[in-house]
């Protein structure tokens, strides 16, 4: 093999690693949270929200704490509270969609969930007085994910419609 055979080999096997590598830390950005949120928002008619750099310390401190274990415990803070795990890879992305999936089991004209079934994290996400967000996510070691998004001021307040 020529050099240049040789350097063009290694490039391309270098690409090859850059694409297996990509996946696991796209949708993980500030960005992509955003724009997340404010897709679903945008549907019910409700504004943009945008990042705030105090959430997102305290939503990487509480990921950081539940590293160890991955459990689906609430930090009990100061905001509202969006949690997702995962065994493999979850991305923001797709942590955001999961919570967005449960609109399809709340009911705005009674502004309640199905019976049996969940959608306070749906209401969370287009809840149209909380703007800040910071959302942060960690491999546990137990191998999982382990997604947290926090919300200011915090929604689901009893007796209000999210929008």
């Amino acid at each position: 093999m020529k050099m240049s055979q040789i350097s063009l080999a290694v490039f391309c096997l270098l690409i090859g690693l850059a694409l297996q590598v990509l996946p696991s830390h796209a949708q993980n950005s500030q960005q992509d949270y955003i724009n997340a949120h404010n897709a679903a928002r945008s549907l019910v008619g409700v504004g943009a929200v945008t990042w705030d750099e105090q959430v997102a310390a305290y939503a990487l401190n509480y990921a950081n704490q539940r590293s160890g274990d991955c459990r689906l415990v609430h930090s009990g803070g100061p905001y509202g509270e969006n949690l997702a795990e995962s065994t493999g890879d979850l991305s923001g992305t797709q942590a955001v969609q999961l919570w967005v999936n449960e609109k399809a089991d709340y009911n705005y004209n009674s502004n309640s969930c199905a019976p049996n079934k969940v959608c306070g994290h749906y209401t969370q996400v287009v809840w149209r007085n909380s703007v800040r967000i910071g959302c942060a996510k960690v491999r546990c070691s137990t191998g999982g994910t382990f997604i947290t998004c926090n919300y200011a001021p915090p929604g689901n307040v009893i007796g209000q419609r999210p929008y």
